[in-house]
């Protein structure tokens, strides 16, 4: 079973920056695509960034030239920069391999306050 840990939420003014980790129990080579999703409260869970095995990467148009995906290794990472109180949210960490297998970390609260 592949295990995906967050790390890195937090509370934040606005303006400032965090950088989000996901460790993953096994190789990140291995995940067709990983993404980062957020969950405010009373709203849907929405897709905020995605890279791929090949590197490409998407993002939210909310986010957009603010917030950076990258991979290494052993971690998926999601800095965020330039932070918004409506970025406040639960960021979960989520990976998907080529046979469409769908794995979820157990989420980092991130809260964007003065």
């Amino acid at each position: 079973q592949v295990q995906l840990v967050e790390s890195g939420g937090g509370l934040v003014q606005p303006g400032g920056s965090l950088r989000l980790s996901c460790a993953a129990s096994t190789r990140i080579s291995s995940f067709y695509a990983m993404n980062w999703y957020r969950q405010a409260p009373g709203k849907q869970r929405e897709l905020v960034a995605t890279i791929t095995v090949g590197g490409s990467t998407n993002y939210a148009d909310s986010v957009k030239g603010r917030f950076t995906i990258s991979r290494d290794n052993a971690k998926l990472y999601l800095q965020m920069n330039s932070l918004k109180p409506e970025d406040t949210a639960v960021y979960f960490c989520n990976a998907r391999t080529a046979a469409f297998a769908n794995y979820w970390g157990q989420g980092t609260q991130v809260t964007v306050s003065s």
